[in-house]
């Protein structure tokens, strides 16, 4: 069974309500749990050793990173529209589509949001100056979390 079967298993698992699936094909077993009521370990050496075994991924908390109260200036908030990875700049090395201190415009590009493999524009929604950039290039950011501020 290729990874990428075993990949929409797992997402099928975490989407749905279902707590337990199991796929056989041919001499291959594939378990998937949400929560095992038996050990892992135990679990494993019950096994065939002829069938292949796989670990789903914990999932990573999500983080995100907001400065303290205190360091942001008054000004309208831009948020992100998506979840996703933040970029400054439209290329690896491209100098920023926008610094502290700028003005913009209505419609101005701000930064990049990659979701899903594709690069998203963001425009700015406010006419004004840039206060802060409240997110790291290259971090990921949730849906509303606040990315710039203009005033």
């Amino acid at each position: 069974m290729d990874l990428r079967k075993l990949k929409k298993l797992i997402d099928l698992v975490q989407e749905s309500g279902i707590s337990e699936l199991e796929v056989t094909e041919g001499e291959e077993k594939v378990r998937i749990a949400k929560h095992s009521t038996a050990p892992v370990s135990n679990y494993l050496t019950q096994m065939p050793a002829s069938v292949p075994q796989f670990t789903a991924p914990a999932p990573a908390p999500a983080v995100v990173l907001t400065p303290p109260v205190d360091d942001v200036p008054e000004g309208m908030v831009v948020k992100s529209p998506m979840v996703g990875t933040f970029y400054r700049a439209s290329a690896p090395g491209a100098k920023p589509l926008v610094d502290v201190g700028q003005s913009v415009a209505v419609g101005d590009r701000l930064c990049i949001i990659e979701a899903m493999k594709l690069m998203n524009e963001i425009e700015s929604e406010f006419a004004g100056t840039v206060k802060a950039v409240l997110v790291e290039n290259g971090q990921p950011v949730e849906y509303g979390q606040p990315l710039f501020i203009i005033a």
